[in-house]
């Protein structure tokens, strides 16, 4: 599949609060932007929602954390996006 070059304008204040946002839930801008536009694909929709909790920092991290563990734990670390993709389709199968 072939990339294409997506770029667009934003206040220069909500990219900066929007980075660090990013940051803390353990991505850049760049990597969210593009789980975005595929999530919204799949979905039709906007299909998630990921936000820091005051207290306790990113629930949001915590889970991706948990994943990563879980994955290291069953030697499935490295799948790429595609892979994942094909895994969970031919589970709804």
């Amino acid at each position: 599949m072939a990339n294409s070059f997506v770029q667009f304008r934003a206040d220069e204040t909500t990219k900066i609060i929007a980075s660090d946002i990013c940051e803390k839930l353990g991505m850049d801008l760049p990597t969210y932007l593009r789980i975005c536009m595929v999530r919204l694909v799949q979905e039709n929709g906007i299909p998630f929602s990921m936000k820091l909790d005051e207290k306790t920092g990113s629930c949001g991290m915590a889970a991706m954390k948990a994943a990563s563990r879980i994955a290291e734990e069953n030697g499935i670390a490295d799948m790429t996006l595609d892979e994942i993709n094909d895994e969970i389709n031919s589970a709804r199968r």
